[in-house]
């Protein structure tokens, strides 16, 4: 069946025999060794861009002219420069087209200014080969934990599947390289004691001294306890419904609250506020009054809200950021010894909603509403992480495995002594 829009076929010539303008014409050589070339169109008939490629085997030339034309037949032609671009430039191209939160954004930009465009930036798209990708993996592997290797190879797998879906690579390299999900169950090393918590916010910078109640006594991630406002608290419940943005601290950000992770504008949950709880946001109070900040949601409409950690000195900008309290939390770690033996801190502000899960869970709360609490997306994600710690699933699998394998020996009754034949009269 005839392509229509194909254009006229491929060609294949020597210039040094055809093109007067060539230094080398007129060469009267049958076998003079010069370049062949290869003249086609793009698919799109004769108004298509015309291209030219050089060879310097007759044989390599033909081949690329009949796979040309019958990649136009079939329609799977990409073009041979748009794989020249580089990685660096692509992933920015890609990365601006994503209609993603901004903590994820966040989290996108982070890995590949550190680690993707380091290692992989220079090369062209085309130039990518599936050895790259995995030596890229194993590097990634030995910096960063299992489940964030799994997570973000799923985005540099993503890039490389948009690009072939547009044309811009022949083969996907990452498509034949591994990516088996690591463990996500949280390290009983990961989670601080009670006394350790006590240390932290003993050591944290006055102004973000409640953080530490509202993560481990809440369950709050941090970039919403960074978001904590006087309409959160309700009597003995904390209403969550905004979380900082990664972009607060600048001048120019409108956007300063956004909603939740994994929620829609609008959406909030509400959390269990233990009575500590709410003498600490209560001492808060007295010692620094909130501070209204107003807004933009994302309809564009102007918000205000008394929030409890705006900055009060040195100005240090609009609002903090989830970057600029890991400093804080980091140096409290120092001041507290919760360092490892390389002197980094021991744990992250992420490692207090581990406290508040796992001490909900060792006393027996319901993994479900634990999970609700945490504002999970699913129940699996809090299965995965913390349900190891739920201590009555492991006496009960004990106690089932225990009655199955080990059958209770049968007591057999003693014989009841025979009656007697002697007459017994009665009274």
């Amino acid at each position: 069946m005839p392509q229509y829009g194909r254009g006229p076929m491929a060609t294949v010539f020597q210039r040094c025999k055809t093109d007067k303008n060539s230094p080398l014409y007129p060469c009267e050589g049958v076998r003079c060794g010069h370049e062949w070339t290869v003249r086609y169109r793009e698919p799109g008939g004769r108004t298509a861009r015309q291209r030219e490629e050089s060879f310097t085997k007759k044989t390599a030339a033909d081949n690329f002219a009949s796979k040309v034309e019958n990649d136009k037949s079939v329609g799977t032609y990409i073009d041979p420069n748009a794989g020249k671009i580089t990685v660096r430039a692509y992933v920015e191209d890609w990365l601006s087209r994503r209609v993603i939160g901004d903590s994820t954004f966040s989290n996108y930009r982070g890995f590949i200014d550190k680690h993707l465009i380091p290692r992989l930036g220079r090369k062209t798209m085309a130039g990518v080969a599936k050895r790259d990708v995995e030596h890229f993996r194993a590097a990634i592997s030995k910096e960063l934990a299992a489940s964030t290797v799994y997570d973000r190879m799923k985005m540099v797998k993503h890039i490389f599947w948009s690009a072939k879906e547009e044309k811009i690579i022949q083969e996907d390299p990452t498509k034949e390289v591994k990516n088996a999900p690591g463990s996500r169950a949280v390290d009983e090393e990961e989670i601080p004691t009670l006394s350790e918590v006590h240390l932290l916010h003993e050591h944290m910078s006055p102004q973000y001294k409640l953080t530490i109640w509202l993560q481990a006594g809440a369950g709050l991630r941090v970039s919403e306890a960074l978001a904590f406002h006087t309409g959160c608290l309700r009597d003995d419940v904390i209403r969550v419904r905004w979380q900082i943005s990664s972009k607060a601290h600048r001048e120019d950000c409108k956007t300063r609250l956004v909603p939740l992770k994994h929620r829609e504008e609008g959406e909030y949950r509400d959390v269990p506020a233990a009575p500590f709880v709410c003498d600490e946001i209560d001492a808060h109070t007295d010692r620094w009054d909130p501070i209204p900040l107003t807004f933009q949601n994302a309809a564009g409409k102007a918000r205000q809200v008394k929030v409890y950690f705006a900055p009060r000195e040195r100005g240090k900008g609009i609002m903090p950021t989830a970057n600029t309290y890991t400093y804080h939390f980091k140096k409290a770690c120092r001041l507290a010894g919760l360092v490892d033996t390389d002197g980094k801190p021991k744990y992250h502000p992420h490692s207090l909603r581990h406290f508040f899960a796992s001490t909900a869970l060792a006393a027996g709360i319901p993994i479900h509403e634990v999970s609700r609490w945490l504002g999970h997306k699913s129940i699996k994600t809090t299965v995965d992480i913390y349900g190891h710690l739920v201590p009555e699933a492991w006496d009960r699998c004990r106690a089932i495995m225990q009655k199955a394998m080990v059958p209770v020996p049968v007591e057999v009754p003693s014989e009841a002594p025979e009656e007697s034949s002697e007459y017994i009269p009665t009274a």
